[in-house]
This record gives structure tokens, C-alpha cells and sequence, in this order.
């Protein structure tokens, strides 16, 4: 089947864009910024449109595009703050896991679908690059892709072919994906990291989210032999654990040899790293963030940050200073997994304060300022620089006591007093 080409001067996205459908991209360094751009460009001319968008690195998390565009997405990191405070995003509060489902049923709309890709010079075949999470499930329910052919995007181990029934045209570039690296570790960032560095041994298999936490983490285990990575992100230090080989997958009980994730959220490093590297394999989120997957993999060690967490154990990681700026994401489902999994961690990870001066304030709180992200029985261990709060099997005093030992030590006498009379 020969493919429709367009020259992306020449690109009328209406010929494939109805008025009323749902739009869905590749996130993060996956975004066909090209075809992005087109739409905003030419958004007035499609009539209302919603589109689905993650964690964003372009322009295109703009307010002034919430005109013609109704902008949902699962988080309100990155540029997609900017949506949030502007009142124009709308935030599907589900776990990372169910967006897939979602896509399935129709739940969250997926007409259009538009891809950066890379094509196979000896079969002609076109495969997404860069990311495959939740663009799987919704290839399955579109109507049309839109693909943008990069011949700078690194082709990707795992990546399945896209229908050529379903490619409504290909626009060809060549420009280096979207990246974007970790903001520096603070000293308490990486106080916190070493602390979480103590409960990681070698051959353990490793989730981890985005961030300079998750990165300062990473960055205290050169020392360690046989880690491995099932994960939703692939990051920059991820790349240099690997290559430096600290990460070999070799003890997996699920996947041995190869490191499993979902999209990319680095830089150039880490594409440089992905590119046709079998050790490294992409999957969709039925397989990243399946709960009976996780299970199955012993040593799971799940690594994710938070806003706040209460004095049961609770997490919010989605509401800060009254101002939405996280998300439900795949904590929940990756912290669920490693309590399943034989010899798994599931640690939560903050700085124990925020805020300078008179508005410095603890992180560690009677009760939540957000909302509940990941209930108290998901979460076995939870970090700060001052120490590592074991939760596992405590009852709620035990509870209580131990993540007051690990605030402030200028907040823990007023946690004590607000949690008087808990058992």
C-alpha cells in the first residue's frame, strides 16, 4: 500500500481532522512537535477539537490555543502547567494504568492519532518512536494517524508497525527530538537520594519516575552490580547506569537482558542510548504498569516522589500550596506492585520541607493538603533526608511514630500533638 506523503508547508490538516474529534500525540520527547505546531496553526479552520496530551516539552501547552482546543491530559507537569493555572486543562484523575482502557472504550476520545516514527529502509514499514504507553491502546481506536517520518528519531526495540490502513499521510523531517534534562539536585534532594540509595541492592529491578529526585537516585548507585529496569520512564541517568554497566537486567525474573519501559522523558543522551539498542525494549502500559507483571518480578523496587504524605502513610502527589501540579500518574500501580512482589520495595520519596523562612512547611502532615494518590497500603517505605520510615506491618502508632521520626525535626512536636489520641 503506498503511503500519502505531504510536505509539511503543504499540510491541510483538515483533510483528516473533523470538527468534535479527539486528538491524541506522543508525549514528552515522542511529540511530532511538527504536526503539533500545524494544528495550532491552523486550528480555527478545524472547528472544536479536544486533545490528549501528557507530560509536555513544546509550546504547544499554550492558553491562548484553549480557544478552539480542549486540552485533557493525566498530569499538569512540565509545560502543562501553564493549562492548570489557567483553568483551560482538564485532569483525567485515574491511574496511569487505566489509560489504556480508557482509550478502549471510548472514554477518552482517540480519532486522530499523531505519531513521530521512524521507517524501516528494507520493508518501508513506519513504527512510533520514542514512546509507546498509552499510544498503543488508542492506535486501536483511531480513526487516522498522522505521522511524522524523523529521520533523527531513534528506532526503538519493542515498537510494533502502524497499520498502513491507518496513515492518513507522512510528513518526512529531520530534527532532533523534543529533550529536555533534570533541573540540579539541591543538598536535601540529595540527602534524600542517598537515603533511598540504602534500601537498593544489587539485581534489584527498578521503577523510577521524572525529575532531579528520581535522577539524584540513580545517580548514588554506581556501585551496584545487576540492576535492572522495568519502568514507565527511561531517563538520562538511566542511560549512563546502563552504559557504565551497573544496569544488566541479568537477575530479572521477568525479561532478563533487557530494560522495559514506556516513553522517553531525557535528553539527547538517552535517545542517543535507545537508539536500536536491543537492550532496551519499549512497551505499551498493559504491560509497564499490569499489576499481575509486577508481581512477577522479583526485587521490584518502585522509587516515587510526593507533595505530602500524612501521618497514616497516605499520599498526595498531585496538589501543592493549593495549586495543582503533579499527577495520579503510575505511582499508585508501581508501588501496589512491588508490596506484591517477592523481596519488593515500595518507597516514597520527598524532601521532608518546602518553602523558605515563614512559609517553610512540613511535608510530612497530620493530614493531607491534596488529594489521596496513593492509598497507605500501597507504600512500604517513606524517605526524607532525615531517615527511612518503615511501614511495613506497623500499625497505625507504629505508623504515625515513624514518619514523625523522619519530618523536621522543627515540625515533629506540633505532628505529635495533631495526632494525639490515634491508635
Amino acid at each position: 500500500m503506498k503511503l500519502v506523503e505531504r510536505e509539511l508547508a503543504d499540510l491541510d490538516l483538515a483533510e483528516f481532522i473533523r470538527a468534535g474529534d479527539g486528538l491524541v500525540w506522543g508525549q514528552a520527547a515522542a511529540e511530532p512537535s511538527p504536526l503539533t505546531e500545524a494544528l495550532v496553526a491552523q486550528r480555527h479552520a478545524l472547528g472544536p477539537i479536544e486533545a490528549f496530551i501528557g507530560a509536555t516539552w513544546s509550546t504547544i501547552a499554550n492558553p491562548q490555543y484553549a480557544d478552539t482546543i480542549r486540552f485533557r491530559s493525566y498530569c499538569a507537569t512540565a509545560g502543562n502547567r501553564a493549562l492548570a493555572k489557567a483553568r483551560c486543562l482538564q485532569l483525567v484523575r485515574e491511574p496511569y494504568s487505566r489509560l489504556g482502557e480508557l482509550f478502549r472504550t471510548g472514554e477518552l476520545k482517540a480519532d486522530v492519532l499523531m505519531l513521530q516514527a521512524t521507517q524501516d529502509p528494507d520493508t518501508g514499514h513506519l513504527r512510533p518512536s520514542l514512546a509507546l504507553d498509552y499510544l498503543i491502546p488508542a492506535m486501536e481506536r483511531a480513526r487516522v494517524c498522522i505521522v511524522e517520518v524523523n529521520d533523527r528519531a531513534p528506532v526503538t526495540y519493542g515498537a510494533p508497525v502502524i497499520p498502513a490502513e491507518l496513515v492518513g499521510c507522512v510528513v518526512r523531517t529531520s530534527r532532533e527530538p523534543l529533550g529536555l534534562r533534570a533541573a540540579p539536585a539541591s543538598d536535601a534532594i540529595r540527602a534524600v537520594a542517598r537515603q533511598v540509595a540504602s534500601l537498593i541492592e544489587d539485581g534489584c529491578t527498578l521503577q523510577f519516575g521524572i525529575g532531579s529526585l528520581p535522577e539524584a537516585v540513580l545517580s548514588e548507585l554506581y556501585d551496584r552490580r545487576d540492576l535492572g529496569i522495568h519502568s514507565g520512564a527511561f531517563v538520562d541517568e538511566a542511560a549512563r547506569l546502563s552504559s557504565a554497566g551497573v544496569v544488566t537486567n541479568a537477575r530479572k525474573t521477568l525479561d532478563a537482558g533487557v530494560s522495559v519501559v514506556g516513553v522517553a522523558m531525557g535528553s539527547r543522551q538517552a535517545c542517543e542510548f535507545i537508539h536500536d539498542n536491543r537492550q532496551i525494549r519499549f512497551a505499551s502500559t498493559d504491560y509497564t504498569h499490569a499489576a499481575d507483571v509486577l508481581a512477577q518480578i522479583d526485587d521490584f523496587t518502585a522509587i516515587n516522589a510526593a507533595i505530602e504524605v500524612d501521618l497514616t502513610g497516605q499520599v498526595n502527589a498531585e496538589l501543592a500550596a493549593g495549586a495543582v501540579v503533579g499527577a495520579v500518574g503510575g505511582a499508585p500501580d508501581f508501588l501496589a506492585g512491588a508490596m506484591r512482589a517477592r523481596g519488593g520495595r515500595a518507597i516514597v520519596a520527598l524532601p521532608s520541607t518546602a518553602g523558605e523562612g515563614e512559609k517553610r512547611v512540613s511535608r510530612i502532615v497530620a493530614s493531607l493538603n491534596g488529594p489521596v494518590s496513593t492509598t497507605r497500603e500501597s507504600v512500604g517505605f517513606v524517605v526524607t533526608e532525615h531517615g527511612v520510615a518503615d511501614l511495613r506491618g506497623a500499625s497505625q502508632r507504629e505508623r504515625r511514630d515513624r514518619l514523625i521520626s523522619v519530618a523536621s525535626p522543627e515540625f515533629r512536636e506540633s505532628l505529635r500533638q495533631a495526632a494525639e489520641g490515634d491508635t
